[in-house]
């Protein structure tokens, strides 16, 4: 008689579990003959040699399939135990595998640009009105180099710029201060990893969330940067972000340059980053419209009529600036 002890250390735990430990309840009636104890993300396991070797083996593949859906049945035990392959979730396009098995997967034909302009370049600018995905798809490209090892840590940041109101002093230490602003990032990493294997990411700094004004200084390797909602940067704060990419790394940024909050007097770092970067090789840059807005039919219908509005005026304005001359 023997001990082993299985680490489950890609998988989320709770996932792999199940509800009520009925997926752990079931590996154990599937090996009758071993005593097994799990508990947290360690499972010990008791007895012959090559009955605990055949566990470890069988509970390591269901962690890789568990790791990679982010989900793990009844069926798939059954298969992985038996020696069969388990059967593939459809992965058509598929970027990840969000919370219980949700294909998260590019929606429009802008959406696949963005994927294929981000694995071929090292900075890729997204640029388009809300709702088009920009933000989400980036997320999930780079939870997705994340799980497959091909960067260590996520960065993501956002400009802490009021959309037209004075919050004033907010409560609390500096990350109660800024979480209203990088509430849309949190949305977006809650869809995607489960709540205890994202809150160990934040814990060790495998992903980190901070404002804009801590880059500076910082030399970041073997990371992928997200720059949400960059359309609210100084001149000077996405010059500072820009220059931040170490080796190893990839940017995305990501902007809507009709939704500038920054003071009239104050110009957008990204529309002057656009023009002196535009013929740079080695720099993506996909543009969204109205067609691949993602949300509710509604939230189309508004930009629209916006943009229609906004056109008027200016017709208007160049109009009466003609009769004035």
């Amino acid at each position: 008689m023997i001990e082993r002890i299985v680490i489950i250390d890609n998988a989320d735990p709770v996932s792999f579990y199940g509800v009520n430990n009925s997926n752990m309840q079931l590996i154990r009636n599937l090996f009758p003959k071993l005593r097994v104890a799990a508990r947290g993300s360690v499972i010990k396991v008791i007895g012959d040699d090559h009955e605990t070797a055949d566990f470890e083996k069988k509970v390591k593949e269901l962690e890789a399939y568990c790791a990679r859906y982010n989900k793990l049945t009844e069926e798939v035990i059954l298969d992985v135990v038996k020696g069969d392959k388990p059967r593939e979730m459809k992965s058509d396009d598929v970027i990840i595998y969000g919370i219980n098995g949700k294909p998260i997967s590019a929606r429009t034909p802008n959406q696949q640009k963005m994927v294929e302009c981000i694995t071929s370049n090292d900075l890729t600018f997204a640029l388009g009105p809300a709702g088009t995905g920009k933000t989400y798809v980036a997320i999930a490209l780079a939870v997705r180099m994340l799980k497959n090892r091909e960067v260590k840590k996520i960065i993501l940041s956002r400009p802490a710029v009021e959309a037209g109101e004075k919050l004033g002093f907010l409560p609390g230490d500096m990350k109660d201060k800024i979480d209203p602003y990088l509430q849309p990032l949190y949305d977006a990493l809650e869809d995607m990893i489960p709540a205890m294997k994202l809150k160990e990411y934040m814990e060790t700094k495998v992903i980190q969330i901070a404002p804009l004004a801590f880059m500076r200084g910082r030399t970041l390797n073997d990371a992928v940067i997200v720059l949400d909602e960059a359309q609210n940067t100084t001149t000077h704060q996405i010059k500072m972000f820009l220059t931040r990419m170490g080796m190893n790394a990839k940017m995305i940024v990501t902007g809507d340059v009709t939704q500038i909050d920054l003071p009239r007097s104050v110009n957008s770092g990204l529309v002057q980053a656009l023009k002196i970067l535009r013929d740079i090789p080695g720099i993506g840059r996909v543009e969204f419209g109205k067609k691949d807005i993602v949300r509710h039919q509604l939230v189309q219908r508004i930009v629209e009529a916006y943009q229609a509005y906004d056109d008027a005026a200016a017709k208007s304005k160049d109009a009466k600036d003609t009769k004035e001359s």
